[in-house]
């Protein structure tokens, strides 16, 4: 029923044909940006590629384990349906044949057993006067409203913008993770997926954001801030005008988060909650 394809295995139109017409359809799952975030990685098929499920193998202590690609928040299973069953034969089949270290689902996944679950905001394609209106907290919209003295422009990706990314950019702890999101954005940019919006105080670019776009969604890669200009409230500017923009035929992925005050941030632009399940080794965890 389920059988475990390597890369050299895999038929990528088949492939590609079932992540294009699934209910699920997951930017992270495409064969490029797997090729791009992974480089070690395969595919669980269910059938005659009826349903897929992309995984990402990552050496530890000498081990492949499962684990979930840098960058990446969800991958999961896509076919043209959800069901339990088939869903749940996926995880029974990845507990039984894989160490797993971590993987995400995605939101639309659902199973015949409970599984921890992570938070996702999610902004649908919307009326962006409504939203603003309706659905914006008020703390937000008075906020919003207030920072209406800085400018919105897009950013030119070129040596200026990187180093801005890399003076400012939060939790890159070694020069290979910021090698790595480099090359990330790279080939985003070279792809054609990468948008860069970004707020200005004057002329001072005081808060960036790296957007990913394609068709039907925006997902925020990284809302980056320079700490010097906090006061000026950039992130609920720059995030007001890349809704009012965009909204209308996008809808706006925030891509998490878990943590509190950035949680209570998303919501407060009317974005609404979509949980997704996840299995970790807990014990695993501790020597990560």
């Amino acid at each position: 029923m389920i059988r475990r394809l390597k890369y050299h295995e895999i038929d990528f139109k088949k492939y590609t044909a079932c992540l294009e017409s699934s209910v699920q359809k997951n930017w992270y799952a495409r064969k490029e940006v797997l090729d791009q975030l992974s480089g070690n990685w395969h595919i669980l098929v269910y059938k005659d590629y009826e349903a897929v499920m992309p995984i990402h193998l990552k050496k530890k202590m000498g081990i492949n384990f499962v684990h979930m690609p840098l960058f990446c928040q969800q991958l999961g299973i896509f076919s043209n349906t959800d069901d339990p069953k088939i869903n749940t034969a996926f995880l029974k089949f990845l507990r039984k044949k894989y160490k797993v270290f971590l993987y995400s689902f995605n939101d639309c996944n659902k199973f015949e057993e409970s599984l921890e679950k992570r938070k996702n905001y999610i902004i649908p394609v919307s009326d962006y006067p409504l939203l603003r209106r309706k659905k914006y907290f008020k703390g937000r919209k008075s906020t919003v409203k207030i920072a209406q003295h800085l400018n919105y422009k897009e950013v030119i990706f070129n040596t200026e913008s990187l180093e801005f990314i890399k003076n400012n950019f939060k939790g890159l702890v070694k020069e290979v993770e910021w090698q790595r999101l480099k090359m990330y954005i790279t080939f985003l940019e070279k792809e054609g997926y990468l948008k860069l919006c970004g707020a200005f105080s004057d002329d001072v670019l005081i808060n960036l954001a790296l957007v990913i776009i394609d068709e039907k969604q925006l997902s925020l890669l990284s809302l980056i801030n320079n700490e010097q200009y906090k006061q000026e409230n950039g992130s609920s500017f720059l995030i007001d005008k890349i809704l009012q923009q965009y909204i209308d035929r996008r809808s706006f992925n925030f891509m998490g988060s878990n943590i509190r005050g950035i949680e209570v941030f998303f919501k407060s632009f009317g974005a609404e909650l979509r949980e997704y399940c996840f299995i970790e080794n807990k014990f695993l965890k501790r020597f990560s």
